[in-house]
């Protein structure tokens, strides 16, 4: 299993929100590029790293903090928020991201991951942020008319490396993962489903182990590291 610690960046800070809401940002480090090498020295071997201004705008924004980080540190990057087209995969995959992440274009225009996935094999993941089952974009401000395993199943076979399925309603709030709606979604996609939203504390990690046989392959982890209610050995460990 993966462990992917988050970094979600705002205004080049390093921050964790409450429930999605942009206006409950809590800053944690106020140099990604800082807390992207505290991750590595701790042994994990993925990065998960959000541009969430850059998610609402549709557009990169905190680009130099991507840029900073990507020189900082050696191990593997998955990228997301604000990214819509095939330049904008291109430009951060020659820069030396490993994975990007399509959200907002993936539930507007479907075959956009289908292109991208026939040009950039193996390097495209789908984020799935999700309110009460319906998907939500634009930096989580709008709910569409699809649900998530609806979404998902769309890109059953054109070639996307993973799903990471996030429960809005959890995100930041350390009231435990969605092990019900992970699994249910994993056992019925192909793809491998990574879970986000709500992890906060150990035993909520071994839960997420346990749903491997079920295609979970991993987890994104971001408030319960910044307040240390998870020990990094045991997650290094443990991954």
């Amino acid at each position: 299993m993966i462990i992917f610690p988050a970094i979600d960046i705002k205004s080049g800070q390093c921050v964790r929100l409450f429930k999605g809401d942009m206006n409950s940002a809590t800053i944690f480090a106020p140099n990604p590029a800082r807390q992207a090498k505290e991750f590595e020295e701790a042994r994990f071997k993925f990065l998960h790293i959000v541009d969430l201004d850059g998610a609402i705008a549709g557009k990169s924004v905190n680009e130099q903090s991507v840029k900073e980080i990507l020189s900082t540190v050696k191990i593997p990057i998955q990228l997301g928020g604000g990214i819509r087209d095939l330049a904008a995969i291109e430009k951060w995959l020659s820069l030396g991201v490993n994975r990007v992440i399509l959200g907002t274009i993936a539930a507007k225009n479907p075959q956009f991951v289908v292109e991208a996935c026939q040009k950039f094999p193996g390097k495209i993941v789908v984020g799935i942020d999700a309110t009460n089952g319906q998907v939500a974009t634009e930096g989580w401000v709008k709910t569409e008319k699809i649900l998530a395993e609806e979404l998902a199943k769309q890109f059953e076979y054109c070639g996307v490396s993973a799903v990471i399925y996030t429960d809005i309603s959890r995100d930041g709030t350390m009231s435990g993962v969605n092990i019900e709606g992970t699994q249910k979604l994993a056992q019925s996609l192909m793809i491998p489903v990574i879970a986000s939203g709500g992890i906060s504390s150990f035993e909520d990690v071994i839960k997420i182990r346990n749903l491997e046989k079920d295609g979970v392959s991993g987890c994104v982890i971001g408030r319960a590291l910044y307040d240390k209610k998870i020990s990094l050995k045991d997650l290094a460990d443990i991954a």
